[in-house]
């Protein structure tokens, strides 16, 4: 089974994914672009840019991130994976603008004001390009099976109503 997690960032994708993942037996499959950008001593805004006019980058990531998937049971928490691998459940995880800033700031050890910026830049950057080169809206969210808020919900309540969900939707 593929599992796909997805959320803007600091919504709380990578660690629902994660302990999803461990309660299933299942792999993470979660590359990043921050990883890339490390590799090449960037930030990740930087890289962004880089992706923004290389469209090779993107695609490159894409094909890793499809290999890996089809590989199966799977958590896939990237942010084209609902849209990029055939999923056969598909979690949106959704916080308010405010709370993903908070989380970003102390995950990141930087200021709140830095980390409104850094939001906003990426958010705002992926969805311009992953419509430029693949023609997908990201804020389309109507193919998920499941809307999870990480503002109301704990992560391990979030993975007991997943699991709930995920194993209503196997007996159909």
């Amino acid at each position: 089974m593929i599992i796909t997690v997805w959320g803007w960032t600091g919504s709380g994708k990578n660690t629902l994914g994660e302990l999803l993942a461990k309660r299933l037996g299942y792999r993470t499959v979660s590359p990043t672009f921050k990883d890339l950008a490390a590799k090449e001593g960037i930030s990740l805004l930087e890289f962004q840019k880089k992706a923004e006019r290389d469209e090779n980058i993107d695609k490159k990531f894409d094909a890793l991130l499809k290999e890996e998937a089809a590989k199966g049971n799977c958590i896939v928490t990237t942010w084209l994976g609902p849209w990029m691998v055939p999923a056969d459940f598909r979690i949106l995880v959704f916080a308010p603008e405010k709370v993903r800033i908070e989380r970003v700031a102390k995950r990141e050890s930087i200021p709140e004001k830095d980390a409104a910026k850094y939001v906003r830049e990426k958010d705002s950057g992926n969805i311009k390009r992953y419509k430029k080169v693949y023609g997908i809206d990201v804020t389309d969210t109507s193919s998920f099976d499941l809307a999870l808020s990480a503002e109301t919900y704990r992560p391990e309540q979030m993975v007991e109503i997943a699991l709930v969900a995920i194993e209503k939707k196997r007996k159909k």
